[in-house]
């Protein structure tokens, strides 16, 4: 992997998904004087599960956007090759699923309802942003190859295939 296109990773990792994980959920979770409320230690086994799994997924995608897709997370800068293999084999956004996991353990250790909102609002903006946004945009730029993909491969994994419908 070139530097410069790993550079471009960790600077969106930074930007996008430090914003989503970090920086908005301080700015909840903290009061006037800048201080995080404490831990629920009690969950602290599940919510640390659901941290590695989920940075592991993030780390995984990023990695195969890069090497086999060329290219980096951010739209701006999308891979030119599409990518299914790995995680992608079961789930067409494993990458989103591995922040929403993050976000999952953030919610455990931190049960506050105002995080848990917020964490079901990421949850709903990255399927309207999947189907009405990127999916247009991956068919247009991949054509029958990712039509055929999204014929052999869920939308959300496994796990919710039944849930799906055929039009996806």
């Amino acid at each position: 992997m070139r530097p410069f296109l790993a550079f471009k990773i960790l600077l969106f990792t930074l930007i996008v998904p430090g914003t989503v994980l970090c920086y908005l959920p301080y700015w909840l979770l903290s009061d006037p004087n800048g201080d995080l409320q404490p831990a629920n230690l009690a969950w602290a086994l599940p919510a640390g599960v659901c941290l590695i799994l989920g940075l592991a997924i993030y780390l995984h995608c990023a990695w195969a956007f890069a090497v086999e897709g060329l290219g980096t997370p951010a739209p701006i800068d999308p891979p030119k090759k599409l990518v299914v293999t790995g995680l992608y084999r079961r789930t067409r956004n494993p990458m989103f699923q591995g922040v929403l996991l993050l976000l999952l353990a953030e919610c455990l250790l931190y049960t506050d309802p105002a995080l848990l909102i917020y964490a079901g609002s990421i949850a709903l903006l990255f399927h309207v942003a999947v189907v009405f946004h990127e999916e247009p945009g991956l068919a247009s730029r991949f054509g029958v190859s990712y039509s055929t993909y999204c014929r052999k491969v869920p939308r959300w994994g496994f796990a919710l295939q039944a849930f799906s419908s055929d039009s996806e």
